[in-house]
C-alpha cells in the first residue's frame, strides 16, 4: 500500500453503522492505492510496479503489505498524483454517477448540492464545470468562510451560499439570472435537505448519499404533489452490484482522464504517516475539516 484516506464511511463501518460490514476482526479503510509487488503465474491484468486500487469496499487499506487477488483490484496510470489515484474509487465515483444517472443534463443547465466542501462535493463541483453544468454550493457559515468560498471558486463553482443566505427571502431574485436546479445532492438531511428541494425546478429530483445532521428528509406533501419533486437515494456499492466490473473500470478511466487534463484533483489532503493513524482518525471526526486525513505507508 502507497496511500489511503479516512472517509466518514469507514467511521461508521467502524462504529457498526453502515451498510456493509465486514467479518472481524477486519482492517479498516476501503480506499486507497498501491503499487504491485510481485504476482502469481496465473496472473495476467496486473505486473509488478502497477499501481491499483480496490474493486469494492471492505478491502481493508489501512496496512503496508496484502495479498489480494487479481479480481480484487483495478489498474490506474501511475503518472497521476499519488494523492488523485488514493482518493479515486469512493468521492468522484459518486460524484460523476450521481451526475450523470438521474437528470438528462445539458450544457448550461445548473445542480444545488449541500456539504460542497465534503471530498463528494469538491468532486462534483469540478465534474459539473468539465460537462459545462452550473453549480450552486451550500456549505456552512464558518469564520474563514470567505477563505473557503475562494477554494471551492477556483475548483470551479459558480455560487457557494451558506446555509442561512439559502433560507433568505432575496433568494426568489437569485434563479432569475440562472435556470432552477434539476438536481439536488444531498449529504447532510434535516433543514438543509428541505432548503434544497425548495429550490429544485418542478419535476426535479433530489439524490441523497449521506445524512450528516442525522436528520430524516422532510419534505411538503405540496412539494412532492404540485411540483413533482423526485427523492432518491444513492450509494456506490450498490451501483457496483448492478453493474460489470469492466463498467466500474471504465468509470475509473473515464475519471483518470478528467485528473490528466487537470480538470478534476484531490480535495484537499493532510498526509499522515500510518504509524500516527490515531492523530488522523482524530483530525478526521473534527467539525468544519478542510483537509482530508490521508495515510502513507511508503
Amino acid at each position: 500500500m502507497l496511500a489511503a484516506p479516512i472517509n466518514p464511511s469507514d467511521i461508521n463501518m467502524i462504529q457498526g453503522n453502515y451498510g456493509l460490514l465486514p467479518k472481524l476482526p477486519a482492517v479498516g479503510g476501503n480506499e486507497g492505492v498501491g503499487q504491485v509487488v510481485a504476482v502469481g503465474s496465473s496472473v495476467t491484468g496486473v505486473k509488478p510496479g502497477d499501481w491499483v486500487i480496490p474493486a469494492n469496499a471492505g478491502l481493508g487499506t489501512w496496512r503496508t503489505e496484502a495479498v489480494f487477488s487479481e479480481e480484487a483490484l483495478i489498474g490506474v496510470p501511475s503518472d497521476i498524483p499519488l494523492q488523485s489515484a488514493a482518493t479515486l474509487s469512493v468521492n468522484p465515483c459518486t460524484a460523476y454517477r450521481m451526475l450523470m444517472d438521474f437528470e438528462q443534463l445539458q450544457p448550461g443547465d445548473s445542480v444545488i448540492q449541500n456539504a460542497s466542501n465534503s471530498g463528494v462535493g469538491q468532486a462534483v463541483i469540478q465534474i459539473a464545470a468539465a460537462l459545462g453544468l452550473r453549480t450552486v454550493n451550500v456549505v456552512r457559515d464558518r469564520p474563514d468562510i470567505q477563505k473557503l468560498t475562494d477554494r471551492l471558486k477556483n475548483l470551479g463553482a459558480e455560487h457557494v451560499l451558506t446555509e442561512e443566505e439559502l433560507r433568505k427571502h432575496e433568494m426568489k431574485n437569485f434563479f432569475k439570472d440562472m435556470p432552477q436546479p434539476r438536481l439536488a445532492l444531498n449529504c447532510v438531511g434535516g433543514k438543509s435537505s428541505t432548503e434544497l428541494l425548495r429550490h429544485l425546478a418542478p419535476g426535479g429530483t433530489m439524490v441523497t448519499y449521506g445524512g450528516m445532521a442525522k436528520q430524516p428528509v422532510i419534505a411538503s406533501v405540496s412539494q412532492l404533489i404540485f411540483k413533482d419533486l423526485k427523492l432518491r437515494g444513492f450509494w456506490l456499492s450498490q451501483w457496483k452490484k448492478d453493474h460489470s466490473p469492466a463498467q466500474f473500470k471504465e468509470l475509473i478511466l473515464t475519471l483518470c482522464s478528467l485528473i490528466s487534463r487537470g480538470q478534476l484533483t484531490a480535495p484537499a489532503c493532510s498526509e499522515v504517516p500510518l504509524q500516527d493513524y490515531q492523530r488522523a482518525l482524530e483530525a478526521s471526526m473534527q467539525p468544519f475539516v478542510s483537509s482530508k486525513q490521508i495515510l502513507t505507508m511508503c
